[in-house]
């Protein structure tokens, strides 16, 4: 069973949708055994860092995400709640990822949406994706390149648009909403097999 993470987020139907249209079936919940006990987690969201990770914390839901041993995928907020740090409500995040979460400069045009080109992909959850490819994004704020990112974008400065650390995955860009290349990442994510040993 995968398991959606509910919470006080937008987009999270969306997601669901595409995993119905894929042939998975899915649970939408913020029970924290339901979320422990699944085979895959997605934990996906459009929403304020703050708001949201107040939430997570007030239900447990920030502990029981960072423990979970089964591959986990985070999309757009769900990314940047996944970093240690969000200037969106000057908000201390999970910590999965050792890297903080900026706002675009306000002299250029926010928020970044559209379809871009990644660059620089690796791993498996990039897997039969070709450099012409284009994703989606809507976001108005960014995680910085670090250690563990994966593929690169670039929107007035190079960020990351995706993040893995152990069984952590994460896109800044929506594959739900990419069309049959966004369904190819989702597809790779879904075959991830669970890792024997997860060094934190």
């Amino acid at each position: 069973m995968i398991a959606i993470i509910k919470y006080n987020a937008g987009n999270i139907t969306s997601v669901e949708n595409a995993l119905l249209r894929l042939g998975y079936s899915c649970i939408i919940t913020d029970d924290a055994s339901e979320i422990i006990s699944a085979e895959k987690v997605i934990f996906p969201g459009v929403g304020e860092a703050s708001t949201a990770m107040s939430y997570l914390k007030n239900r447990g839901l920030d502990t029981v995400i960072k423990s979970l041993t089964q591959p986990v995928l985070g999309i757009c907020l769900g990314l940047q709640l996944m970093c240690n740090y969000s200037e969106e409500g000057d908000t201390q995040c999970l910590g999965i990822f050792n890297t903080s979460v900026k706002k675009f400069p306000p002299k250029d045009i926010v928020p970044h949406m559209g379809w871009n080109n990644l660059y620089n992909t690796k791993g498996e959850l990039f897997n039969n994706f070709e450099l012409t490819d284009t994703v989606y994004f809507v976001h108005s704020y960014y995680s910085q390149i670090c250690e563990d990112t994966i593929a690169e974008c670039n929107y007035i400065l190079p960020f990351s648009a995706a993040i893995q650390h152990n069984n952590f995955y994460a896109t800044q860009f929506h594959p739900e909403k990419s069309a049959s290349v966004g369904e190819t990442i989702l597809k790779n994510f879904l075959h991830i097999e669970k890792p024997d040993l997860i060094t934190k």
